[in-house]
């Protein structure tokens, strides 16, 4: 690779250092041209950056940004071509450059850009010779990970490739992006935070910070959503930016690889799931297919989810996998029903699950009371939904107007909507359909019969026969409160059905 010094001293170039006589030492990856302004965004590591002035700000405060942000992004130097378009180069910049160091180069006129740039690729003949050898030892190590734990091995045989370390993590909050992975160190984990809070953690491929002094790089992994690949160099020269793309890539494919055995087991845990809420199991095969999710049949929880904003059941299931947390899953009527370790704990279960999610949780169940603990977590769901919360407990915190179990539940529905489920046996079930169609359209007799496609009338009587079989006047706010409140515990207890 060729260094800053040595190009500048190929006579037929006629390059002049202008500042930055400490940086002559930097390794020089590639040459490249633009003219375009915040000029550091195009910079992927090492390269010497070109102008004809165009991306130079006038006022001495741009022109130190802009020496600072080179720096930070990992320009190995900036070279701006005479009599074009540069503005006068202020004294502050040319102290910036020395203090950095940033070496900034005078291009004779009229040598042209492409002359600098055939003098680096032709010094990196050598250096391309080496990439393409080091690129097909990181794809080798996809194959040579071995069985175990594939992600750890892959990760440290890349780690000692590009003699950096390696962390995965979820560009949102910054957590391991594997359960394998290794936790960011403190200090860049906390400084980054800081500047995700302070701008935005950039979607470009390639973007190096300086945090807790010292050089960062954030790239994507490709393919795969909020997945950040944070690089921390451990030697002079930095890897080099095409290798690191494949190492990116390397990753990326181990984690398509893992999602999709993680896909085959999300089918299996509903499987499991349809037949265990169902009684299909006795208590030693429920606690050996417990076993095998990883889930202790000693004492576990049922999550039951509902109102995510797109929550989806495969983005669910992965994001607890990814949390570190074995689960079994079911999605049915619109519900996630989730069984994890009674270890996984409300903070968790917030940072992990969709944010406008509300959660009903059970309390400790077993495999001899997992129905039970099905119940349970619908109930809870339902309090949440009653409450404005976002996640409830079984018997713990709000509760449905004072009532704190399901079998006060059922005692209220068959006290108030028995009468009805009584009426309509062997007949179709239209008074209850009516009555939460009816209170649905905020008591709107016009609304309701377009949404039964039915005659007004008909609803009018219908209302009225509920009113005699439940003996309540429904002209009076409070009758009609206790039946939607009746009405929205039976919804939920007959999604256990």
């Amino acid at each position: 690779m060729i260094t800053v010094a040595e190009l500048i001293a190929e006579p037929q170039l006629g390059l002049r250092l202008m500042a930055g006589a400490e940086g002559l030492g930097n390794g020089i990856t590639w040459a490249h041209t633009s003219d375009l302004p915040r000029l550091w965004e195009w910079v992927t590591g090492g390269e010497l950056m070109m102008t004809n002035g165009l991306s130079v700000p006038a006022d001495a405060a741009g022109q130190v940004e802009l020496a600072q942000s080179l720096v930070r992004a990992g320009a190995s130097a900036l070279a701006i071509g005479e009599k074009m378009h540069a503005p006068p180069l202020m004294p502050e910049f040319l102290e910036a450059c020395n203090t950095l160091p940033l070496p900034l180069i005078n291009v004779p006129y009229p040598l042209p850009f492409i002359a600098i740039a055939r003098s680096v690729a032709e010094s990196s003949l050598l250096e391309e010779s080496k990439r393409l050898r080091q690129t097909a030892r990181i794809y080798d190590l996809l194959r040579l990970a071995g069985k175990g734990s594939q992600w750890q091995n892959l990760v440290a045989g890349l780690e000692a490739e590009l003699t950096s370390r390696l962390f995965a993590v979820d560009r949102r909050c910054l957590h391991a992006w594997h359960p394998d992975s290794e936790a960011l160190p403190a200090a860049v984990a906390a400084e980054l935070t800081q500047l995700k809070d302070r701008t935005s953690v950039s979607t470009k491929n390639f973007q190096w910070h300086t945090l807790a002094d010292q050089h960062v790089l954030l790239m994507e992994i490709p393919t795969h959503a909020n997945a950040l690949l944070v690089v921390l160099p451990e030697s002079d020269p930095h890897p080099d930016a095409v290798v690191l793309l494949h190492a990116a890539t390397v990753l990326g494919l181990e984690l398509s690889r893992t999602v999709l055995g993680l896909e085959n087991r999300l089918r299996r845990g509903a499987e499991f799931l349809i037949q265990a809420f169902d009684g299909r199991y006795g208590i030693k095969d429920m606690e050996s297919r417990l076993s095998e999710f990883g889930i202790p049949a000693q004492e576990f929880q049922v999550i039951s989810l509902s109102g995510g904003n797109g929550m989806h059941l495969a983005e669910t299931h992965l994001n607890m996998w990814r949390h570190g947390f074995q689960t079994a899953c079911l999605e049915s009527l619109n519900r996630l029903h989730i069984l994890v370790s009674t270890e996984c704990t409300d903070e968790m279960l917030r940072h992990a699950l969709p944010p406008d999610a509300r959660m009903g949780i059970s309390t400790p169940t077993t495999a001899a009371t997992i129905e039970s603990g099905l119940q349970e977590s619908l109930w809870a769901l339902g309090t949440a939904g009653a409450t404005g919360e976002h996640l409830v407990r079984y018997a713990e915190g709000p509760s449905w107007l004072g009532l704190t179990s399901h079998e006060e539940g059922q005692a209220l529905v068959q006290r108030l909507l028995g009468p009805i489920f009584e009426y309509e046996k062997g007949r179709q079930p239209d008074l209850l359909l009516t009555l939460k169609t009816y209170l649905g359209m905020q008591r709107s007799w016009q609304k309701t019969a377009a949404a039964l496609f039915t005659h007004r009338q008909t609803v009018i009587y219908r209302i009225r026969k509920i009113g005699e079989l439940t003996g309540l006047d429904l002209t009076q706010t409070s009758a009609l409160a206790q039946l939607w409140f009746a009405l929205e515990i039976h919804e939920t207890m007959e999604l256990r059905e």
